[in-house]
């Protein structure tokens, strides 16, 4: 799905949240997904022909010019469809001191049995990956920034292993941002249902998960 380790087609991008993982953040979300996981909480990221091409280095130029961040989260959408391309601004970012945190739908041990570089890279330069699938059977907003009993914590180096036995205390956020023209966006955790409660019959669209 990434055109080369070069660009990726993005969903969105924030300059700056406290709703998606440890501290201040930049955030990313990657556009499409195979998984698809009933109750996705942000459908409108599955579809491979949405969203913008953009460029990793202007992506990274963008995130070290922006509001000071301890790290970026990537976000999707699958950021593993995009690995090579989130791996090399994982890369850059890191060189400049900033931490990576990664979701995905796939397990850990999955990406690891697959043996592709591209997968192997994004996972060298990730501090925190949270997987596994959302599985609304499974619902549980206990911890922060996973949806459902089932997805994992795997501290890839020792930058948040601190974390570990903190998560229970760890409360979810969630951001809403209201613009001039009248729009909403919203960010952080929240479930299909709680974002209609929210917004009402809307067809405002939220990135959370």
């Amino acid at each position: 799905m990434s055109d080369s380790a070069g660009r990726l087609r993005l969903h969105r991008f924030l300059p700056f949240t406290r709703a998606e993982g440890p501290g201040d953040r930049a955030c990313l979300w990657v556009q499409g997904c195979p998984i698809r996981c009933a109750g996705c909480a942000v459908p409108w990221t599955w579809d491979e022909d949405a969203g913008e091409w953009v460029d990793v280095d202007d992506l990274a130029a963008r995130v070290l010019a922006g509001p000071t961040v301890e790290g970026i989260t990537f976000l999707g959408g699958e950021p593993f469809v995009q690995a090579a391309a989130l791996a090399r601004l994982g890369e850059r970012l890191r060189a400049e001191g900033l931490s990576v945190m990664t979701f995905t739908g796939y397990t850990l041990e999955a990406l690891r049995r697959a043996r592709r570089a591209d997968y192997d890279a994004l996972l060298a330069v990730t501090d925190l990956l949270m997987d596994g699938p959302f599985v609304q059977s499974r619902l549980d907003l206990s911890r922060p920034w996973v949806g459902s009993a089932n997805q994992r914590f795997h501290f890839l180096t020792e930058r948040y292993r601190h974390l570990e036995a903190e998560l229970a205390s760890i409360p979810n956020r969630l951001e809403i941002r209201l613009h001039p023209d009248g729009r909403f966006e919203v960010n952080g955790m929240i479930t299909q249902a709680g974002l209609h409660a929210l917004l009402g019959p809307s067809d405002a669209k939220s990135t959370s998960r």
